[in-house]
Parts: structure tokens; C-alpha cells; sequence
């Protein structure tokens, strides 16, 4: 009896160590999808790899487009039916109200960690924060001063700066084949809008003005995101307080008197606030847009907008823009299709190129380690069968 006892206990003491053996594993590998997810969500290069998983071009652009589109019904709302004709004072609502957001998803650590400061200089971040104050609300008194065919002739302009922009800065080149097509895009743009042309001296200053400060926005949105470690909320986080600042500073020159005595009843504060949460969208699908693509290819999404917002309402709505705007809208979707095909070709090629120079330097080290290894072997274990 005392023996089967002891071989019971001694059965019940392995059984109780593998259990903790089991457990001990267990616990190392939760241990180790913690510190992945950790990585993948509180880390800078984490919250960019989640990024670019979820969200890739076409989402990127798609969502783009569909925030865009809402934001102009519901500026036109506010703009038109409400009468909160102050542009900047509107663009400092949609900052701000991105800015509590924000702060948030900070509070319950749901943005996205920043690289650390040592990687992107001040200067940079200031630097975007005050062209996106310059950029949005110049759009935005552009488009209160000047007909919707003048604001997007404006818009035509930005592409050719943007190249000449990069190029000056990066050294960035864009092929011939490129170059063609934009140029189609732009010849398209403009026959499709010339029928809505009015000339306005304060508005084409305004337009002017506008291009140079649009052109390096979307240059640095798409830099920092592509160069660096940077998601997009994480960079809005950042650059939005300098944004908020110059803004402040532009009501008194831009806008006319009379933005805090303005009615504040029930239906107009509502109509402002959809319309800040489609602004603060609309920042980060375009954030999202610029870090997947190219400032040049954000920039050719607005034209898209603009075409495809003018056909529909010809094809939905049997509005009448003219047999010679069409053409042009028509025109400009095919330089945009031949401009979106040049760049899938393109990303396809540098996959292409990538993947060999990933393959000889993943062989390389490989076959080194293995030579190290079977050296140890041998000299560590010479009677080794």
C-alpha cells in the first residue's frame, strides 16, 4: 500500500510540474503577443506598419473622395442657408474641434505614438503646422471671393508648383509620360470650368496667394509620412496647435466683422458641428491619402472630385453645364486614368526591383550564420556522433 502510495505522489508531483511547466510557457507567450501588440499599437514604426496594413491607396483616396464630396454639401449649408459667411473663423472651428478629438484619443491612449523628437526637427513640425493654417483658410476665403471655375483654375496651378517644388527640394523627377498626362488632366480641368469663370481682383490675389502654401502642405504632409516614423493623427496632433495659432491670427485681416455676434441657435450650431467632424475627416483622410500616394497624386484627386461631382450632377440631377464642359470633365478623367495607370506600373517596378536586393541580402547573412554555427559545432563538441 505504502508503495503504490509513493508512486501515486510521484505521479501527482510530475503531473503538477508539467502543468506548471505548461503554465509557464503560456505565460511566455501571452507575455510575447502583449509585447507585440504593444509594439504594434504604442510604437511609432508599430502605428505606421498598422497604418499602411489598413490603409492603403485606394482606401486612402477613396475615403478621401467621399469626406470631400460631404464637406462641400455641408459648407454650402453652412455657408449658404445658415449665413456663417467667415471663412476662417469655419476652418478655426474644424481645427479646434480636431484638436479636442484628438486630445481624446490621447486621454484614453487611442493615438498613435510619435517618433521620437530627435528624428524630426521642430522646425519641420512648425513648418507644417503654419503653411496648414495659410493653405486652409486661403482655400476657404478663395473659394468665398471667386466662382467655383476660378477656385479650381487656381487648383490647376498647385500641380506644376508641387513638381517644381520637389524638385528644387528632393531633386524629385517626374517622367515625360507623367508630365504628358498632367498636362492632359489640366487642359481638361480648365475647359471643364471656363464656363463659370469670374474675375475678381481681391479673390485672384487670394488664389494667388493660396498656391504656393497648398503646394508645400502637401509636399510635407507626404515627406514626414513616408521618410519618417509619422502616422497621420499622430502628425495632426502635433502640428494642429500651430495651425490653430496662425489661424487666429488671419480672422482680423480675412474675415469681415461679426463672427461672434452671429446667432448661435440650435439648428445653426448643429449644421457647424457636422460640419467640423467631416473637417477633421476630411484632414485625416487627406493625411491618410498623402502618406500612402504622392502630394502630386492628392492633388490629381481633386480635380477627380471636381469631375466626377460635375458629371453627376449632369447625369443625377439633369443640370446643364454645357457640352464644352463635359468634354473637358470627360478629357480629364482620361489623362487621370493614364496618370493612376504610369503610377501603379511604377510602385509595381520598385516592388519588382526590391524584391531581389531583400532576397541576396536575407541569403547573405543567412548562409554566415550557418558557417558560424557549424564551426561551433565542431569545436564544441568534437565526440559528437
Amino acid at each position: 500500500m505504502g508503495f503504490f502510495s509513493f508512486l501515486l505522489g510521484k505521479n501527482v508531483r510530475r503531473f503538477i510540474k508539467r502543468k506548471d511547466s505548461d503554465a509557464g510557457e503560456a505565460g511566455r507567450a501571452l507575455e510575447e503577443i502583449r509585447g507585440a501588440l504593444y509594439s504594434e499599437i504604442r510604437t511609432s514604426e508599430g502605428a505606421k506598419r498598422q497604418q499602411q496594413r489598413l490603409c492603403g491607396p485606394a482606401v486612402a483616396m477613396t475615403f478621401n473622395f467621399m469626406v470631400a464630396v460631404g464637406i462641400i454639401m455641408a459648407n454650402k449649408l453652412v455657408m449658404g442657408k445658415v449665413g456663417f459667411n467667415f471663412p476662417i473663423f469655419l476652418t478655426l472651428i474644424h481645427y479646434t474641434s480636431a484638436w479636442v478629438l484628438l486630445a481624446i484619443f490621447k486621454a484614453f491612449s487611442l493615438l498613435p505614438a510619435s517618433p521620437p523628437s530627435k528624428t524630426t526637427p521642430f522646425s519641420s513640425l512648425f513648418s507644417l503646422g503654419v503653411v496648414m493654417a495659410f493653405a486652409s483658410g486661403l482655400a476657404n476665403t478663395s473659394l468665398k471671393h471667386n466662382s467655383v471655375g476660378f477656385y479650381q483654375m487656381a487648383k490647376i496651378a498647385v500641380t506644376p508648383t508641387i513638381v517644381l517644388a520637389e524638385f528644387i527640394l528632393f531633386r524629385k523627377t517626374v517622367s515625360l509620360n507623367k508630365i504628358l498626362a498632367l498636362i492632359i488632366v489640366s487642359i481638361g480641368v480648365a475647359v471643364a470650368t471656363v464656363t463659370d469663370l469670374e474675375f475678381n481682383l481681391f479673390g485672384a490675389c487670394i488664389a494667388v496667394a493660396w498656391i504656393i502654401p497648398s503646394a508645400i502642405n502637401k509636399i510635407l504632409w507626404s515627406n514626414l509620412q513616408q521618410q519618417g516614423n509619422w502616422t497621420a493623427l499622430a502628425l495632426m496632433w502635433k502640428t494642429t496647435p500651430v495651425t490653430i495659432f496662425f489661424l487666429v491670427t488671419l480672422i482680423p485681416w480675412l474675415d469681415p466683422p461679426g463672427g461672434l455676434s452671429f446667432e448661435w441657435n440650435l439648428n445653426n450650431s448643429s449644421a457647424i458641428l457636422i460640419s467640423a467632424a467631416l473637417g477633421f475627416l476630411l484632414q485625416w483622410s487627406g493625411a491618410l491619402a498623402l502618406g500612402a500616394t504622392s502630394a502630386t497624386s492628392h492633388v490629381v484627386l481633386g480635380q477627380f472630385k471636381t469631375c466626377v461631382i460635375l458629371l453627376g450632377g449632369h447625369l443625377l440631377f439633369n443640370s446643364d453645364p454645357g457640352f464644352v464642359s463635359i468634354c473637358g470633365a470627360v478629357t480629364a478623367l482620361g489623362g487621370m486614368s493614364v496618370y493612376t495607370s504610369l503610377n501603379l506600373k511604377q510602385s509595381q517596378e520598385a516592388i519588382a526591383n526590391q524584391l531581389p536586393n531583400q532576397n541576396l541580402s536575407a541569403l547573405k547573412p543567412k548562409s554566415v550564420e550557418e558557417d558560424e554555427t557549424k564551426q561551433i559545432d565542431v569545436n564544441e563538441t568534437p565526440n559528437a556522433v
